[in-house]
C-alpha cells in the first residue's frame, strides 16, 4: 500500500463502506420469509444504501485526501528550493487552515534564505559585496568582456583608521566603515550618472580594505578622474562622535588588459600599487607600473630561493668580536646569520625581511637556535668563556616560545648559558609582552645576558628600560659616526653612554670603522669595541683562530 496515494486509499475506504451498508441492508430485509419481492425490494434498498455511504466518505475523505495529496508534492517541491509556486486551489478549498501554514511557512523560509544569503554575500557592517560575492561577480563581468575592452580596479586602503578603533572603540570604526561605504557609493553614482561608465561593482575585502571595480572604461582620463574623487571623498572629514575624523586613504590602480586580464592578476597588482602609494607619504593614487611588477617577480622568486635554502641548509653564522675598550681583550662575539646563495654570499639585509613577510622566518629562527646552542656547547668544550650574541628578529620576539625552544636547546645541547646573549632592538624592547620578558627572564636566570641593539633610533621609555633585564646596551653607529670630526656628536655619545651606565649597563659601541673612533669612544667611556675597525664578521674556524692569535694591546692601543 506504500505506492497508493491518500486520495486512492480514500477510495478504497468508501467502497469498503458502501459494500459494508449494501450487506446490511440485504440483511435487515431478508428477515422473515423471503420472496422475490420481498427479496426485490431489499436488493434496492441495498444498493441505495451503499452508493449513498460509498458517495458519502468520498466526498467528505476522499477530497480531502487529495488536498493532502497535493500537498505533500507541494512541499516536496519546495524541499527542492521550489518556495515560489502558488499553493494548490484544492488545498485552500478542503483544507484552508493547511493552506494558510504553507504560506506562513514558505514566507518564513524565504525570507530566512535571503537573510542567509545576504550574510554570505553582504558585509553586514558596510552592506556592500563581501570578498567572496566581489571576486564572483567580478570574474563573472571580466569573463564577459570584450578582448580589448578597458576596466579599472582600485584598492582602496584607509590611511588611519586603527588610530579610530583604537581610540573610539570597534562600534565607533564600524559606523566610520559605514560612513565611507556611502561617500564611495556616492563617487560611484556621480560618474555613472554621468554616462561616462557602467555603474561599478563595490566590495569590502576585509577591515579597512575596500575595493572598486569599474567596467568598460572609455578612457585612462576617465580612471584618473575616478580615483581623484575617491581620494577626495575620502578626505574630507567624517563628523563621528561628536568631533570631525580625518582619515584618506592610499589607493592602488590596475587597468585591464595592460596590467592583466583576470581578476587575480589585477588584485595582485592594484594591491602591489596601493602598497607602493603607503611608501610615498600615503593619501594619494599610485598606479602598477613595470617597476612594480619587477618587483612582485624579484619577492616571488626570493621567496622561492629563501625556500630552496631552508631545504637545503644553505645558511651559515659568522662571528664578529667585541672587545673590551679599555685592554683590549676578547669578552665576546656577535653572530651573524649569511646565506651561501649559488650566485655568492648574501647578507641579512638581503633576504631578513621577506622572511619575516612569509613566515620562513620561523625555520630560518629555528635553525639560528640550533646552530647557537650548538656552537656554545662546543666553544665551552674548547674552554671559551667568551659569550656569543644572538639577534633575535621581530617575528622571533613576538612569540615567548621561540625564547622557550631557545632555552631548551641549550639544555639539550648542554651548552653553558654563560656564554650566550640576546640582542633585541629597542623598538622591539619596548613592545614586547610580559609573557615574552617571561621567557627572557628565564633563559637570563639560567646564566644569559640580554643587550638591547641599535640604542638611540627609536623610542624609549626610560622607565621601562630601566625595568627590562638589560645587561648591555649597544649604541647605533649614527651615534658614533661623527664623535672623532664633531665636538656636538662626542657630547651626545658621552651622554648616551653616561645614561647607560646610569641604568647599570655597559655601553657597546657597534660599526667602529676606525682607530681614531675607537680612541675616542674609550676616552669618554665606552666599556666594549665592536666594527671593522677591530675585526670583519669570520667564519668559525677564522674566529678562533683569532682569538689565539689576537695582541690585546694592540687592539687596546
Amino acid at each position: 500500500m506504500e505506492g497508493f496515494s491518500l486520495k486512492s486509499r480514500a477510495i478504497a475506504f468508501a467502497m469498503c463502506a458502501g459494500a459494508v451498508a449494501f450487506i446490511l441492508a440485504i440483511a435487515a430485509a431478508s428477515e422473515g420469509t423471503l420472496t422475490v419481492e420481498s427479496a426485490g425490494r431489499a436488493l434496492i434498498a441495498a444498493i441505495v444504501c451503499g452508493v449513498m455511504c460509498w458517495a458519502s466518505a468520498e466526498r467528505s475523505i476522499a477530497s480531502t485526501a487529495g488536498a493532502i495529496d497535493s500537498a505533500i508534492e507541494r512541499l516536496a517541491s519546495a524541499a527542492n528550493g521550489d518556495l515560489q509556486s502558488e499553493i494548490p486551489d484544492e488545498v485552500r478549498r478542503c483544507v484552508p487552515p493547511l493552506a494558510q501554514a504553507m504560506d506562513g511557512l514558505f514566507r518564513q523560509l524565504h525570507e530566512n534564505l535571503e537573510s542567509v544569503q545576504r550574510l554570505a554575500m553582504f558585509d553586514p557592517v558596510t552592506g556592500l559585496a563581501n570578498r567572496t560575492n566581489f571576486r564572483r561577480t567580478a570574474e563573472r563581468v571580466l569573463a564577459e568582456l570584450p578582448p580589448g575592452a578597458s576596466a579599472v580596479l582600485y584598492f582602496i586602503d584607509l590611511d588611519r583608521f586603527k588610530t579610530v578603533n583604537d581610540t573610539l572603540g570597534h562600534a565607533t570604526g564600524d559606523v566610520l566603515l559605514g560612513m565611507v561605504a556611502n561617500r564611495l557609493r556616492a563617487v560611484a553614482d556621480r560618474f555613472a550618472a554621468e554616462g561616462s561608465v557602467r555603474p561599478p561593482l563595490i566590495g569590502r575585502l576585509a577591515g579597512d580594505e575596500f575595493t572598486m571595480f569599474f567596467p568598460e572604461l572609455r578612457s585612462l582620463r576617465d580612471a584618473d578622474r575616478i580615483g581623484r574623487g575617491v581620494l577626495f571623498a575620502l578626505s574630507e572629514p567624517f563628523d563621528l562622535a561628536d568631533q570631525e575624523i580625518s582619515i584618506g586613504a592610499s589607493i592602488g590602480v590596475a587597468m585591464r588588459p595592460e596590467h592583466g586580464t583576470t581578476l587575480h592578476d589585477l588584485m595582485r597588482a592594484a594591491d602591489a600599487a596601493m602598497y607602493h602609494a603607503k611608501a610615498l607619504g600615503r593619501g594619494r593614487a599610485e598606479q602598477f607600473t613595470e617597476f612594480l611588477a619587477a618587483q612582485i617577480a624579484e619577492r616571488a622568486q626570493l621567496e622561492s630561493d629563501l625556500r630552496v635554502a631552508v631545504d637545503k641548509d644553505q645558511f651559515a653564522l659568522v662571528f664578529q668580536p667585541q672587545v673590551s675598550a679599555v685592554d683590549g681583550r676578547i669578552v665576546g662575539a656577535e653572530a651573524l646569520l649569511r646565506w651561501r646563495h649559488p650566485d655568492g654570499l648574501k647578507l641579512p639585509g638581503a633576504f631578513i625581511q621577506r622572511a619575516e613577510e612569509t613566515g620562513l622566518i620561523v625555520e630560518i629562527g629555528d635553525w639560528v637556535v640550533a646552530s647557537v646552542a650548538e656552537t656554545i656547547s662546543r666553544w665551552g668544550r674548547l674552554g671559551i668563556q667568551q659569550r656569543l650574541a644572538v639577534n633575535i628578529s621581530q617575528r622571533q620576539i613576538d612569540h615567548a616560545e621561540f625564547f622557550r625552544r631557545l632555552r631548551a636547546a641549550m639544555h639539550a645541547a648542554r651548552a653553558p648559558a654563560s656564554l650566550l646573549e640576546l640582542e633585541i632592538t629597542e623598538t622591539l624592547a619596548m613592545h614586547c609582552s610580559n609573557e615574552v620578558l617571561e621567557a627572557i627572564a628565564a633563559l637570563r636566570a639560567d646564566g644569559a645576558s640580554v643587550a638591547i641593539d641599535d640604542f638611540g633610533t627609536g623610542y624609549s621609555n626610560l622607565a621601562r628600560l630601566r625595568q627590562l633585564p638589560v645587561d648591555r646596551v649597544k649604541l647605533d653607529r649614527s651615534l658614533i659616526e661623527h664623535v672623532v670630526d664633531q665636538p656636538e656628536a662626542r657630547t651626545i655619545a658621552q651622554a648616551v653612554i653616561g645614561l647607560v651606565h646610569g641604568l647599570g649597563c655597559q655601553a657597546v659601541a657597534e660599526g667602529i670603522e676606525s682607530d681614531a673612533q675607537a680612541a675616542v669612544l674609550r676616552v669618554i667611556g665606552c666599556d666594549v669595541l665592536q666594527g671593522y675597525a677591530v675585526a670583519t664578521p669570520m667564519a668559525e674556524e677564522e674566529f678562533l683562530t683569532w682569538v689565539r692569535d689576537v695582541e690585546p694591546r694592540r687592539i687596546a692601543g
